[in-house]
């Protein structure tokens, strides 16, 4: 049974939260405010975190980033629920290391689909990937056992998130991948209109793999139909990137 840390302050909602989640068959512990939260996330180590962003004591926010930064926390699945939805909240919450954002009021049942979609990513096994699939193309090879990326014979470590994007663009190789196949496949639920999930973990990626990330040369948005990975055929002398090596290295 997984278990689940919501950290939300208002009573109503987490009840709500809590009686759907277990009806859905999962444990729930629960914190009302920052500190707390915090404390519970490193005490119990849940297999997903709902963190809502407006919390007395320390905001979401920043109980997001101290969890990413601890080695205990750093891989837990954090789903940021609030009332904040405006595009740039969204951008800091995925910035802050959220895995997915949804926002009040919300239906329970979009809720559920998303909480199974972020466990079954983060519970997968690389090592059942079919022999199909393509691990391995030019200067770039995913190693999915460590969630890592050998780039221009250099180890750069990913987050389970920007691993499963970079997957998904590695399968479709030279191809246009629109943003509703990166959502379903990568995120696992029905796209709605809104892609800056999308975006924000696109410039995550081109910060530790392209040499310029505001210039990407590998990474490509085609604009009205998605995202293109285009590699090199052979790692060419000269081609590393050492700065790009250092940052990515953990």
């Amino acid at each position: 049974m997984a278990r689940i840390l919501v950290i939300e302050d208002d009573p109503s909602i987490l009840d709500i939260l809590r009686i759907n989640l277990e009806l859905a068959g999962y444990e729930v512990v629960k914190a009302s405010d920052g500190v707390r939260g915090q404390a519970m996330a490193l005490q119990v180590i849940p297999d997903l975190i709902i963190l809502d962003l407006m919390l007395p004591q320390v905001d979401g926010l920043t109980i997001c980033q101290r969890l990413r930064r601890e080695e205990r926390t750093s891989e837990i699945p954090i789903l940021m629920l609030t009332a904040l939805g405006q595009t740039q909240d969204k951008i800091e919450g995925f910035n802050a290391g959220a895995d997915d954002y949804l926002t009040k009021p919300f239906e329970v049942q979009e809720l559920l689909v998303r909480v199974r979609a972020l466990l079954r990513r983060s519970d997968r096994i690389p090592q059942t990937a079919k022999h199909s699939e393509i691990l391995s193309y030019g200067p770039l090879t995913l190693v999915p056992e460590r969630f890592e990326v050998v780039w221009f014979g250099k180890t750069i470590k990913l987050t389970h998130l920007e691993f499963d994007l970079l997957h998904c663009l590695m399968q479709r190789h030279g191809q246009t991948v629109s943003p509703s196949e990166i959502l379903q496949e990568v995120w696992g639920y029905e796209p709605d209109d809104d892609i800056e999930t999308i975006r924000v973990h696109i410039r995550h990626l081109r910060t530790k793999l392209e040499p310029d990330p505001r210039h990407p040369q590998y990474i490509k948005t085609v604009y009205g139909a998605g995202y293109c990975l285009e590699l090199p055929n052979i790692a060419e002398p000269g081609q590393g990137q050492p700065e790009l090596a250092k940052e990515g290295l953990k």
